[in-house]
């Protein structure tokens, strides 16, 4: 359960999130729609701990991030474009992040990268990879802990058709493992095929739309 209370966030003189409250659901995918700058991506960073609201609470199975925690403990996120150490494997970069918790081991890691359609074993470095691919790891890097809450925005950056395809299916089969899934996307085809609510953001207010 996310749960977001009388969330307000300033930076400087201006204000981008204007009191928000609102409980996500465990066990759904929770889609949240506006334009650029309607503060869609604060509010996640908010919700990660990246960045401490002005005021309010944002608590997550009923801690205080912030407080009780700075970051939650069982999250996977991709916000904005994923930042990878160029002159390394996909591989690398996964073992290298995921040695910073020792959470799991190369087995897991391996399994991330084939669910989104990478081969652990490709000697390519990430300088090299096109912008779906690097989108790809990213999402890899987000769920390989097995996380069961996700934040995933615009998680379709740069990817085509088919990559866009496969990851709806990943996202769906997410959702029927029972992971709780915030996803933040333009594309509103990516909303109304996987989201059981949606809200819309619009000068840092939010209103829900369905669910």
């Amino acid at each position: 359960m996310i749960q977001i209370m009388d969330v307000k966030k300033s930076f400087g003189a201006e204000e981008v999130l204007h009191g928000i409250t609102r409980e996500f659901e465990p066990g759904k995918i929770h889609g949240i729609v506006g334009n650029n700058g309607s503060g869609k991506t604060v509010l996640m960073k908010c919700i990660c701990g990246f960045l401490r609201p002005t005021s309010g609470r944002v608590l997550v199975d009923g801690k205080e991030v912030g407080k009780d925690m700075d970051f939650p403990e069982n999250l996977g996120a991709i916000i904005e474009t994923p930042g990878f150490l160029p002159n390394l494997t996909g591989l690398k970069n996964l073992k290298l992040l995921a040695s910073l918790r020792g959470k799991i081991g190369e087995e897991q890691i391996r399994s991330s990268l084939r669910r989104v359609g990478l081969d652990p074993d490709l000697k390519k470095t990430v300088s090299k990879y096109s912008l779906g691919m690097r989108q790809r790891l990213g999402i890899a890097q987000a769920i390989m802990e097995d996380p069961s809450l996700l934040i995933l925005d615009e998680p379709f950056n740069g990817l085509d058709k088919t990559g866009v395809a496969q990851m709806r299916h990943l996202i769906q089969d997410l959702r029927s493992e029972g992971k709780t899934i915030l996803l933040a996307s333009h594309n509103q085809s990516d909303i109304d095929i996987l989201c059981d609510t949606v809200c819309e953001m619009d000068a840092g207010h939010m209103q829900l739309v369905t669910g």
